[in-house]
């Protein structure tokens, strides 16, 4: 009986043996296959750590640019800013220089009209050999010195308030309607004073130079030429205000227009 039970027990250990050998080379397999996927994981978290690193440095990056375009753009807004102020300014202060040369310039017509011939009446008498009427003859208007000086005076009233466009109207009105009276080169000269206030050089242009060539003796003629100089400087027309310039110096010399007209040609 003994020897049965040894000789079943013999038979059943090749199996258990075999068993046996299946279960360590199934712990090893698992083992190992266990051993990667920690590898893996670790590897896994190293490789997020770094990509976290560098997306954290990149926005870092980004908002440290963002911070420094909006300084930029805050520091352009006040230097736009201060400019505007600057301009504004110096707009004020050009208009206010350009009206206290307009009420200087208005003052001294005042003052040399006083000094300037008054127009004869042509109420006067005619001698008695004269007194027949010419049919060929033409009759000349009678000129009234009192009604042109109200009508030049509300010209340059219009121009001392700054309504340019009705004042130039008022001066080109009065100097086509009385060509012969004495203030008509004072009209013209402020009809191109007004044409230049106007920012209209051309119109200006022509009515200096009919002032300087048809009364070259008149007050202003010197200063009407400066002013056409001056319009020809803005036309970028320099060879023709060097010209212009070295005529009233030729013309002139004594005169304030002509120094100044030398001081420009030095430039």
């Amino acid at each position: 009986m003994s020897s049965s039970m040894e000789s079943r027990s013999a038979a059943r250990r090749p199996g258990s043996l075999h068993l046996l050998a299946m279960v360590l080379m199934v712990a090893a397999f698992g083992s190992r296959y266990a051993h990667a996927g920690l590898f893996d994981d670790d590897e896994a978290r190293h490789q997020i750590k770094e990509l976290s690193i560098k997306t954290n440095d990149r926005l870092d990056i980004i908002a440290k640019g963002q911070i420094e375009l909006a300084n930029q753009i805050q520091a352009l807004r006040e230097e736009n800013s201060r400019l505007r102020g600057q301009v504004e300014t110096l707009t004020y202060e050009l208009e206010a220089a350009r009206k206290r040369q307009q009420d200087f310039y208005v003052d001294l017509d005042g003052r040399l009209r006083k000094l300037e011939p008054q127009p004869a009446s042509s109420t006067e008498a005619r001698p008695a050999d004269e007194g027949r009427p010419q049919a060929d003859a033409p009759r000349k208007v009678a000129s009234d010195p009192a009604a042109e000086t109200r009508e030049y005076e509300a010209a340059l009233n219009l121009f001392r308030a700054n309504k340019l466009k009705e004042a130039a109207s008022a001066f080109e009105t009065f100097a086509k309607a009385h060509p012969d009276s004495a203030l008509a080169p004072s009209a013209y000269y402020w009809l191109g004073n007004a044409q230049y206030s106007l920012r209209d050089c051309k119109k200006a242009i022509d009515a200096q130079r009919l002032l300087a060539s048809k009364w070259p003796a008149h007050p202003k003629a010197p200063d009407a030429l400066l002013n056409v100089a001056t319009c020809q400087q803005e036309l970028a027309d320099a060879k023709g205000a060097k010209t212009t310039l070295e005529t009233l110096v030729a013309k002139y010399p004594d005169s304030t227009a002509a120094a100044t007209a030398r001081q420009r040609l030095k430039k």
